[in-house]
């Protein structure tokens, strides 16, 4: 059974297939546009992977499960990956994962009952001289601690921005205004 998405969707990936020599190695910016459209890659995603780069599903499946930025099951409107790697070990990162355990009563790659929240811990972030730091969905947080995460987290509550990057469009979304400590990954 063929899943179709979007036409702008189907267009931006008949686009970036033009850019490879082999349509699969197309995988991953396909992996990117399917996660946006159904929020995961669920077994539709891996289905039109698939069916749209001429792959068997266990090849997406490969690439999909191996790395930790495509999501198994779905995850909050805001979804925060805790950088729990070297620098951002020695400098606090396990307070801050502490901090969103208790603030969202869930356990990693859970979300949060009104489903606005979910969270993970990842390695390396790449942004070690500026430890510890979370990412929230498309955008880096930096030098942070609890009562700095706590106020993140408040803000972003009640502002409820937009902190995705559109794989259809190539936009970034406006972020956080103002927020010294975010930046476009």
């Amino acid at each position: 059974m063929d899943v179709d998405l979007p036409a702008d969707f189907e267009a931006k990936l008949v686009e970036v297939k033009k850019q490879y020599p082999q349509s699969r190695s197309a995988i991953m910016p396909a992996l990117y546009l399917a996660q946006q459209h159904f929020g995961h890659i669920s077994q539709e995603a891996v289905r039109w992977v698939s069916s749209r780069l001429g792959i068997p599903p266990v090849h997406v499946m490969e690439v999909a499960s191996f790395y930790t930025m495509y999501y198994k099951k779905p995850v909050g409107r805001y979804h925060v990956q805790v950088c729990r790697t070297l620098s951002c070990a020695v400098r606090g990162a396990p307070e801050l994962t502490s901090c969103v355990k208790k603030r969202f009563g869930t356990k990693a790659h859970e979300a949060t009952s009104d489903g606005l929240w979910s969270f993970e811990e990842v390695e390396c972030l790449g942004s070690c001289g500026t430890a510890p730091m979370v990412q929230i969905n498309d955008f880096y947080f930096e030098n942070l601690d609890p009562e700095k995460l706590e106020a993140l987290l408040d803000r972003i509550e009640k502002e409820q921005p937009n902190l995705r990057l559109s794989s259809v469009t190539d936009a970034m979304s406006g972020g956080l205004p103002g927020c010294p400590k975010s930046e476009v990954i």
